[in-house]
């Protein structure tokens, strides 16, 4: 029986247990070039003891940038600026992962420490936000964005395909396509955010079409034996929010188009959270079972997984393949240490570094 410690298998990447880094924005680089702060940050939790490291949602455009903070792989530069990071990943017996996004109407933003809002469109470091329809998404985003036309829309697909091209390049092992939290993927999908009227907008179908070109453009560039996953917004807990009969049935077009794994979040296409049972530990998990039953696909979630003791039974019980942790590898990235430790398990092989393993395990 599977639990928190045992290996997970997808493709040819082998993760030495089911904990995986989420993916997690540090608005940190400059030009959209990673750099130490990038590698600390990352090779700490792999250090740490996470079977699977996912570098933060990386940019497939200047414009797709949520801030002026945000990494990039739009050219050479940031691409190899990533090597040391994978690198050291991998050292350290980890997969290395990353997050492929473009930010959508919520894009030229302040960096949260400095207000987490729209920058004033006169700013120097501003630029002009795209989106599927012209609608904004309110709150401290309030900026109208452009919408989009059938050539922003090519050309937007075809930056997810370079970058991917990059990401490979770069020594990347696993790829995820960003398409939650009110970026612009998920804007497509979600009629709080699309109103178009074209063959991109209005139906399930419509709403669907440009997550699945942008996937199946993907698939053709990245490699066969290399997972291929993504994040998808299947909830907002909302009133008109697409139905999670909609969400599932997207996953399942996915799968067949060579989705390998879908990481389930939430859609945060609207300010409006007040519906999101956020003290609830795991409160996704049922529907990544529900998921992973219907359209038999590996299926991973986050959101409030912060007992080792629920990471373990949603794994043993079959409810996920994978648990992503956020929150609770910032505040300690030896998480995966001292889960053993409350499971009660002996330090699981390979789990630290032997410079750490020695120590810990010395009488």
């Amino acid at each position: 029986m599977a639990d928190l410690f045992s290996e997970f298998e997808l493709k040819s990447a082998r993760l030495k247990n089911r904990i995986a880094v989420s993916p997690m924005c540090q608005y940190s680089a400059v030009d959209g070039v990673a750099n130490d702060w990038h590698l600390v940050n990352l090779g700490s939790r792999a250090v740490g003891g996470a079977g699977l490291v996912i570098a933060e949602a990386t940019a497939v455009s200047p414009e797709g940038r949520i801030t002026p903070g945000d990494t990039g792989l739009w050219n050479d530069v940031q691409a190899e600026a990533f090597r040391p990071s994978v690198r050291f990943i991998e050292q350290h017996g980890a997969v290395p992962g990353i997050q492929l996004a473009h930010a959508g109407r919520k894009a030229s933003a302040r960096r949260p420490w400095e207000g987490d809002d729209h920058m004033p469109a006169d700013h120097p470091q501003a630029w002009q936000p795209i989106a599927p329809s012209a609608n904004a998404f309110g709150a401290n985003l309030p900026r109208e964005p452009r919408p989009m036309t059938r050539d922003d829309i090519t050309r937007v697909r075809e930056s997810f395909v370079s970058a991917a091209v990059r990401a490979k390049e770069a020594g990347f092992k696993w790829l995820v396509l960003h398409f939650a939290h009110g970026y612009l993927g998920q804007s497509f999908f979600s009629p709080l955010a699309n109103r178009r009227t074209d063959e991109y907008g209005g139906s399930f179908e419509n709403r669907a079409r440009f997550l699945l070109e942008t996937l199946a453009s993907v698939r053709e560039v990245w490699p066969e034996n290399l997972p291929l996953t993504a994040r998808l917004g299947v909830i907002d807990y909302v009133e008109g929010e697409q139905p999670l009969e909609e969400s599932i049935e997207l996953v399942r077009r996915m799968k067949a188009l060579g989705l390998d794994l879908v990481d389930l979040s939430l859609g945060f296409n609207t300010p409006d959270v007040s519906g999101v049972p956020w003290g609830k530990p795991a409160f996704l998990a049922p529907i990544g079972e529900r998921v992973r039953r219907e359209v038999g696909i590996p299926v991973a979630a986050s959101w409030n997984i912060n007992d080792p003791r629920i990471a373990d039974e949603l794994i043993r019980n079959e409810r996920l393949d994978l648990v992503m942790l956020a929150k609770a590898l910032l505040a300690d990235p030896y998480w995966p240490y001292h889960a053993s430790q409350a499971l009660l398990r002996p330090l699981p092989e390979q789990l630290l570094p032997p410079q750490y393993a020695h120590w810990l395990k010395a009488r």
